[in-house]
């Protein structure tokens, strides 16, 4: 019995960290710039990155650090996200990621 439980939780945290959020990094030239530019499924550090105007909560950088991805309305809440109003507590590191990823990606 103990063996079954012990193997179902490793089964879980596996499945739980294969399947975290994370921010699609095609966007990153429009991180933190405030212009509503950014599609759903990138990153944001707040509502005004998103063209629908909702930055949720409960993605995470490589870091694992809570980051913001673009939602759209009535999928905020989907896996795992907080909801829209999430705000970057680490804004600065997190444009500077950003930045790092456009000058990688050349675009």
């Amino acid at each position: 019995m103990v063996r079954i439980s012990f193997a179902a939780t490793l089964l879980s945290v596996f499945v739980a960290s294969a399947l975290a959020l994370t921010p699609n990094v095609a966007g990153a030239r429009d991180v933190g710039n405030g212009q509503g530019a950014q599609f759903t499924t990138a990153g944001c550090i707040d509502d005004s990155d998103c063209s629908e105007g909702c930055c949720a909560g409960g993605a995470s950088d490589e870091e694992g650090n809570e980051v913001g991805i673009c939602s759209g309305i009535g999928a905020e809440f989907q896996n795992g996200k907080t909801g829209c109003g999430f705000v970057d507590p680490n804004a600065d590191a997190t444009i500077a990621a950003a930045q790092a990823q456009v000058e990688k990606q050349g675009f």
